[in-house]
């Protein structure tokens, strides 16, 4: 991105789950990819060892290449670097990646020294986010509640919580708000909302799951959910978006809709 590029504030969305399988890395990647399509720059920050979003833009060849190198999230994090010299472009126009690495297993562990450990990310984040280059800042985090989740929360303005809509979908629901509830007065960061995914309507998973987020008044839930969809494996085996496999299909068009309600709730 040149420094020429338009300026404004700069809105960061974590996507977090402490269940795995959830749809995280998936649901991160493609409404990014949405939201580039709607004229928005996007940073993707691959906050996961297992490297599922930085595999959703580049080959795997690729990605080991630059998990191997010294342009790391894990990197930055570790020396408390400006995230701004991690950054690497992306195949697609508007979108930039900080990659991640296996070494992200070990982050809690280097955190745990730290002084003001929970502000890290935040403090490597905020050059990026002062440019105002980026319209979003989109953190993919990893299945767990230790303190680099908390880094990744600590340095968002909202949180997108995407639950399965499956028997085990719910497995820590409750765990997950009573952790982001604890975290109050440590971040501002809100909740914009619940997104139902791997929805089979042959099922009756799907009501269910809308049953019981019910419970949680306080609790949005997106209008938008997403189908099972082949689509996505197919994309995923050829680290594409799906709407770049194939852009009609079901589930290209649901990221779609879920990218106009996140401009909506923004007001972007």
């Amino acid at each position: 991105m040149s420094e020429g590029s338009r300026r404004g504030k700069t809105e960061t969305i974590c996507f977090t789950n402490n269940k795995g399988g959830s749809g995280k890395s998936t649901t991160c990647a493609n409404l990014g990819y949405e939201l580039s399509l709607a004229g928005k720059r996007v940073l993707f920050v691959d906050g996961d060892m297992q490297l599922n979003l930085s595999l959703s833009f580049f080959d795997e060849d690729e990605v080991l290449r630059m998990a191997e190198s010294e342009k790391t999230l894990y990197e930055a994090v570790k020396h408390k670097k400006d995230l701004s010299e991690y950054i690497v472009s992306t195949p697609y126009e508007g979108i930039d990646l900080v990659p991640s690495t296996t070494l992200m297993s070990q982050v809690d562990y280097d955190l745990f020294t730290m002084m003001q450990r929970e502000l890290v990310l935040k403090k490597c984040l905020q050059g990026v986010k002062d440019k105002g280059i980026y319209d979003y800042i989109l953190i993919d985090a990893p299945p767990t509640l230790g303190i680099w989740v908390i880094n990744i929360l600590c340095a968002s303005d909202y949180v997108i919580l995407p639950i399965e809509a499956s028997p085990w979908g719910f497995f820590g629901l409750a765990n997950m708000f009573d952790f982001l509830n604890g975290l109050k007065e440590m971040t501002e960061a809100e909740i914009m909302g619940v997104l139902i995914t791997k929805v089979d309507e042959r099922k009756n998973y799907y009501k269910q799951t809308k049953d019981i987020l019910k419970a949680y008044e306080s609790i949005h839930v997106f209008e938008t959910f997403i189908h099972v969809d082949s689509a996505i494996e197919w994309a995923q085996d050829a680290s594409v978006p799906v709407a770049v496999y194939k852009k009609n299909t079901r589930s290209a068009l649901e990221f779609k809709r879920l990218a106009e309600e996140v401009t909506k709730h923004g007001g972007r």
